[in-house]
């Protein structure tokens, strides 16, 4: 097993990266991103395939106490410096403190600054009754609560950000140990606390980065709860209040949760589940999903579900209309098997800027995408126990796979909530290399460039722009 993340194929991060880069402004000039997004993308690049390999083996002697202040402070601090910076970085380009062409992040701060001066029977109202379906109202009401006692300030929500995008990486570290050992699970941190995207999203007013808290501390819980020596009920309720608080943030993710939980009952190896457990515990689930089956939150998922394709369609025509001309093109059979990877690094400028400021961290995406498709191949057909992925392994495919029949299927923000599982993966993936896997790695060096060039010929061919 290999304990850390190896230099000899890090170093060649950033010098693809740098290689892409480099062809698709001298073949799209005309279109080369502005200085400062590279420079950009490049320190996100650095930072990850610099540190990981660093961190991820010098913190191997660490106690696990010692290592999850590590984890959380260092991942604290990156986030907070970028929260500080991404403020006067955004106001200096927009002239307030949001993102390029802020839709969501305004409207989450204008609601939360008028409920935060309203009673609380007025929020409920608004919140719960008037609104059709409840996919906003968690991060509504949260960011109302904060306003409430610290004032409509933007900085104090991204500092609590910051905190649990932190914690965040300790209870990926925590689920991992678990699931795969101590040593895959140390790698799997110190990759979420370097992780651009990760980091980025604490600058933002948007819920991303909540709802990846409460994602993975419901995967952490479940895993206990399926594992833990004695059962209680506030072990079972825990995890299934996490997966319920999941539906008020984004519908689709509430419901795999729920789906991961049943599939691990089905299909974890006993000798970890033991059979009485997965009965009891399926009872509760059963009860808890009967429970939101009378209400607006079923009737939700059930409209998703039945008007999927026709939303597909609905975005590959409004994606056409606005000059996107090969959209229609991308369909949920197309994406679904690039899912691992995806979404790619935009490295040409089509007015899309915040995919700029994320596009180091798609890249890294990309990269890493090689050691995810191992992880898979070794658990289907290597060592195949692919039983002790069955709850991560259904939460991610399940939720991808969702996005990639949704029209969405390369949108970073919706591919988020996959990312962590993805971590698990790479780490997963890299421990289990051999002679035969690493030539697969070989070949990914080229197909990463690949991809970069071929995504910027697409974005701007599909806006007849070649």
């Amino acid at each position: 097993m290999i304990p850390f993340f190896p230099k000899q194929i890090a170093n060649k991060g950033p010098l693809l990266y740098l290689a892409s880069l480099t062809i698709v402004s001298m073949v799209f000039v005309k279109y080369a991103i502005p200085w400062y997004f590279m420079l950009m993308g490049l320190v996100e690049v650095l930072l990850f395939f610099m540190l990981v390999p660093k961190y991820s083996k010098v913190w191997l002697s660490l106690s696990p106490d010692k290592y999850e202040k590590k984890v959380f402070w260092t991942a604290f601090a990156l986030r907070f410096a970028w929260v500080v910076f991404s403020y006067y970085f955004y106001t200096n380009q927009t002239g307030q403190p949001f993102e390029f062409d802020a839709a969501d992040s305004h409207g989450y701060h204008g609601e939360a600054t008028w409920l935060a001066l309203e009673p609380w029977s007025r929020v409920f109202d608004y919140l719960f009754r008037s609104r059709s379906g409840y996919s906003d109202s968690g991060y509504c009401l949260y960011l109302t609560l904060v306003y409430k006692l610290f004032g409509s300030n933007i900085i104090v929500p991204r500092f609590f950000k910051a905190i649990y995008s932190a914690l965040t990486c300790v209870l990926l570290y925590k689920l991992t140990v678990r699931l795969l050992g101590e040593k895959v699970a140390r790698m799997a941190g110190v990759m979420a606390m370097l992780m651009p995207n990760l980091i980025i999203y604490c600058g933002l007013h948007l819920k991303e980065t909540e709802m990846l808290f409460l994602s993975v501390a419901f995967l952490e819980r479940a895993d206990y709860l399926l594992r833990a020596k004695k059962i209680s009920i506030l072990n079972v309720l825990i995890p299934l209040f996490l997966a319920g608080s999941l539906f008020l943030f984004r519908t689709v993710l509430g419901a795999v949760a729920f789906f991961s939980l049943i599939t691990a009952l089905m299909f974890s190896p006993s000798r970890k589940v033991k059979k009485g457990r997965k009965v009891f515990v399926f009872l509760w689930v059963v009860l808890a999903v009967l429970v939101l089956a009378g209400g607006a939150i079923m009737n939700e998922v059930e409209e998703l579900w039945v008007n999927r394709s026709r939303n597909q369609e609905l975005k590959r025509t409004e994606q056409t209309i606005r000059g996107n001309q090969w959209a229609k093109y991308a369909t949920g059979t197309v994406m679904a098997p690039m899912s691992f990877v995806l979404p790619f690094s935009s490295m040409v400028n089509t007015d899309q800027r915040n995919q700029l400021v994320l596009h180091g961290g798609n890249y890294v995406r990309n990269f890493m995408g090689a050691f995810a498709f191992i992880a898979l191949f070794s658990a289907l057909f290597v060592k195949k126990n692919w039983r002790d992925f069955a709850l991560i392994g259904s939460f991610a495919i399940g939720y991808i796979g969702a996005v990639s029949l949704s029209g969405f299927a390369n949108s970073e923000r919706f591919l988020l909530p996959g990312l962590p599982c993805l971590i698990i993966f790479w780490a997963y993936g890299i421990s289990v290399l051999n002679a035969k896997s690493f030539r697969f790695v070989k070949i990914w060096y080229w197909v990463v460039p690949v991809m970069e060039i071929a995504w910027s010929v697409f974005k701007i061919g599909s806006r007849g722009l070649l």
